[in-house]
C-alpha cells in the first residue's frame, strides 16, 4: 500500500500543492520589465473580458482548436496575436527556469496557468507542477505491466466507455485503450487499497492524450497521493461525501435562493456534483474546456472544482429556479456542458472570482468528521439495542415455555 497522502493541497495553503506563500509584493520585484508588461496585458485582457462578454465572441476559439491558446489569430487586433506569440516564448522560458519561477514568480505563474497552458507545453508543465519526475516508481512501470492484477476484468470493461468519441480511444485494439489499460493496471498494483476506481480512467485518459504512458503513470500516482484524489477514489468514497458537504455550504451561503429551490425539488447536490469531483469536469465539458480547468487543478488543487461548480450555478441560477427536478436534470446534462465551448475564459474568470476561504473549508472538514463519527456511534448503538432486544425476546419465549 502507498504512504498516506500528504495534506491536501487546498487545506494548508491557498496556492495549491507545495506552493510557498509568496506575497504579491515580493512577487513583482522579481519580474523583469517585459514580464511586468505581460502581466499588465493579461490584467487588461481580464478587464476587457469582464466588462464586455460580447467581446468574447471575437476573442474566442483558438488556432489549434485545443482551447489552450489565449486568443485566436483571426482576432482583429494584432496586439492579441502578439500576445499569443509572447506567451509561447514565455512558456519556453518558464520550463527552462522552472525552479526560479516556482519559487519567485508565483503570482505571474498562477495567472498564466489560469490563462491556459499552450498545448505543446502541457505534458512537461503538468509533470513539473506535480513533481512527477522525482517519483522512484517510474522505473518499476515495466515490471508492473508484467504482473497480473485482480482488477483487470473491471478495467477492461470500463475502458471502452472512456472517451468513446475520441479517435485515440476508438476501437478495442486502439493504441489509446491499450495504454489506458496498462496505466490503470499498474496503478491497481501499487495501491491495493484503492485498486481500480471508476471515473479515474477519464483522468488517466486525458494524461495519455498529452504524454507517454510511463509519464502519465507517474503524474497519476502524484495526483492520487498529493491532490486528495486517492481519498476521493477509496472504496468508501468518504471524501466525496466531504466535498459535497463543503460544496453545499458554499451553495447555501452564496446562492441561498437556488439552494432553497433545489431542496424544494429534492434535487440533491450529489446528483449533479459527484461527477464534477470524481472526473474534474472531464465528463461534463468538451475536452478543450475541461483541459483548461485541469491546467488550474494541477496548480491549485481541488479548490478549482468548487470554484467552477459555483460559477456554473451562478451563471444558470435564473434558469434553474424555473425548472422542476426532471427539468433540472436535463438542463445539467444538455445545456450546461456547452455554454462555454467558444469562450472558456469567461468561465475561468468567473470561477476565479468565487469567494472561497480555505480556513472555513478546513473547519467544515472537522465538522463533517464529527458528524460522521456520531453517525457511526449511533449505528453501533442501534445494533447493540437490536441484539439486546433479540436476547430479551428469546428469554421471554423460554420463560413462556
Amino acid at each position: 500500500a502507498m504512504a498516506s497522502p500528504a495534506a491536501s493541497p487546498d487545506s494548508s495553503s491557498h496556492e495549491g500543492p507545495s506552493a510557498p506563500g509568496g506575497s504579491p509584493t515580493s512577487d513583482s520585484e522579481n519580474l523583469s520589465p517585459d514580464e511586468l508588461e505581460l502581466l499588465a496585458k493579461l490584467e487588461e485582457q481580464n478587464r476587457l473580458l469582464e466588462a464586455d462578454s460580447k467581446s468574447m465572441r471575437s476573442v474566442n476559439g483558438s488556432r489549434r482548436n485545443s482551447g489552450s491558446s489565449l486568443v485566436s489569430s483571426s482576432s482583429a487586433s494584432s496586439n492579441l496575436s502578439h500576445l499569443e506569440e509572447d506567451t509561447w516564448i514565455l512558456w519556453g522560458r518558464i520550463v527552462n527556469e522552472w525552479d526560479e519561477w516556482r519559487k519567485k514568480k508565483e503570482k505571474l505563474l498562477k495567472e498564466l496557468i489560469r490563462k491556459g497552458i499552450p498545448h505543446h507545453f502541457r505534458a512537461i508543465v503538468w509533470q513539473l507542477l506535480c513533481s512527477a519526475a522525482e517519483l522512484p516508481l517510474k522505473a518499476q512501470y515495466s515490471e508492473l505491466l508484467r504482473m497480473s492484477s485482480p482488477c483487470e476484468r473491471l478495467i477492461r470493461r470500463d475502458i471502452a466507455r472512456t472517451y468513446p468519441e475520441h479517435d485515440f480511444f476508438k476501437g478495442q485494439d486502439s493504441l489509446g485503450q491499450e495504454v489506458l489499460f496498462n496505466v490503470m493496471k499498474a496503478y491497481s498494483l501499487v495501491d491495493r487499497e484503492v485498486g481500480y476506481c471508476q471515473g479515474s480512467a477519464f483522468i488517466v485518459g486525458l494524461l495519455l492524450m498529452q504524454m507517454p504512458e510511463e509519464e502519465a503513470f507517474s503524474v497519476f500516482v502524484r495526483l492520487m497521493q498529493e491532490y486528495r484524489l486517492r481519498e476521493l477514489f477509496k472504496p468508501s468514497m468518504a471524501e466525496l461525501g466531504l466535498c459535497i458537504y463543503q460544496f453545499e455550504f458554499l451553495l447555501q451561503e452564496q446562492l441561498p435562493e437556488l439552494n432553497v429551490h433545489f431542496r424544494s425539488q429534492s434535487f440533491l447536490t450529489s446528483m449533479y456534483a459527484s461527477s464534477w469531483f470524481l472526473t474534474l469536469f472531464l465528463t461534463t465539458f468538451p475536452l478543450p474546456v475541461a483541459t483548461r480547468v485541469f491546467d488550474i487543478f494541477m496548480y491549485e488543487g481541488l479548490e478549482i472544482v468548487f470554484r467552477v461548480g459555483m460559477a456554473l450555478l451562478q451563471f444558470n441560477q435564473a434558469e434553474l429556479v424555473q425548472l422542476d427536478m426532471e427539468g433540472m436534470s436535463q438542463y445539467f446534462q444538455k445545456v450546461i456542458p456547452h455554454q462555454f465551448d467558444s469562450c472558456p475564459d469567461k468561465l475561468i474568470l468567473r470561477a476565479c472570482q468565487v469567494k472561497y476561504n480555505p480556513r472555513k473549508m478546513k473547519r467544515l472538514e472537522k465538522e463533517y468528521a464529527a458528524l460522521k463519527s456520531k453517525e457511526m456511534e449511533e449505528q453501533i448503538e442501534i445494533k447493540r439495542l437490536r441484539s439486546e432486544n433479540r436476547l430479551l425476546k428469546q428469554r421471554i419465549e423460554t420463560l413462556e415455555k
